[in-house]
């Protein structure tokens, strides 16, 4: 008898207001500075088309801005889920039971909608405390998870013979207690906690609903149509006046050039061939009209 395995792999249907979206430029010379797009205007959740109103797996239409993305270049767009900080006031453990221990925030660094215990899951980074002004101010490959947040007030300043804090739960104030793990001692080490923060630090708090992406979209003077209208689109040559014109598959006017020789000044001879793209469409070279004899 077989045991199967339950569950799969699900699109994150997040909401917009939880997505940062940047992008970068290389236009060949140069790498432009990270910028920020406004993810409200540029995501759009694709809607169930046999429930209106409803998210289609998690799927979301990207809108880039043509008043940014407007000029020749590879530009690296970075989508990841919404960061916040805050910093810890302190960590303590809850007056009812001491074992349980957690970092505690001012709610006012949090959303609102995820004061109520709506933050499990997501991943707290730590900043250094004392970073030198050119060193990396980010404590690298370290974080916790969140498994519980409450809002809480001080229920006693001391517990277990320490000066260390205990807090009962309240929902009416301004702090809010966060457990995190890994928060416990390894039983091969009992007196060893893994280090979850210090007061006064600051920490990068994020979801996990989905992983940061990167896509890489080139910005071209010509796709590949545009490209077949020189191969495969029709073309004519005014004989009386070299004015060579290139149509698109509606037949109209895509490209129009010059055509001329230029010849030696004494002899007369011809030296070369010139096509010269024309500034001024000649609109009586219209396709349509040329053939209609």
């Amino acid at each position: 008898m077989s045991v199967g395995n339950y569950g799969t792999v699900r699109p994150a249907d997040v909401s917009v207001d939880d997505v940062e979206i940047f992008y970068t430029k290389n236009d060949g010379t140069s790498i432009s500075p990270l910028q920020e797009l406004n993810a409200s205007q540029v995501l759009v959740k694709v809607d169930n088309p046999n429930n209106e109103g409803e998210i289609f797996g998690g799927l979301y239409t990207l809108s880039l801005p043509t008043n940014i993305f407007n000029s020749k270049g590879i530009y690296s767009i970075v989508i990841r889920p919404k960061q916040f900080r805050a910093t810890i006031i302190d960590c303590g453990v809850l007056a009812d039971n001491t074992d349980v221990k957690g970092i505690v925030l001012n709610k006012s660094d949090i959303p609102s909608n995820l004061w109520s215990n709506n933050m499990i899951g997501y991943r707290v980074e730590y900043l250094k405390s004392d970073a030198a002004a050119s060193a990396e101010k980010k404590i690298n490959n370290l974080f916790r998870v969140i498994t519980s947040n409450n809002l809480v007030s001080v229920a006693t300043d001391g517990v277990n013979g320490t000066t260390e804090a205990a807090y009962a739960f309240n929902d009416t104030s301004s702090l809010m207690f966060c457990t995190l793990t890994p928060s416990s001692a390894p039983s091969i080490r009992p007196n060893i906690l893994p280090f979850i923060g210090e007061a006064g630090q600051t920490v990068i708090i994020s979801s996990t609903a989905f992983n940061p992406i990167m896509l890489e979209v080139e910005m071209v003077e010509h796709d590949d149509e545009t490209l077949a209208y020189a191969l495969y689109g029709n073309q004519t040559k005014s004989l009386e006046d070299g004015i060579y014109s290139i149509y698109n598959f509606e037949n109209a006017i895509y490209r129009q050039y010059n055509l001329y020789e230029v010849k030696d000044r004494f002899t007369g001879s011809p030296l070369y061939e010139v096509r010269q793209e024309r500034d001024n469409i000649d609109f009586t070279k219209d396709f349509d009209t040329i053939t209609d004899f």
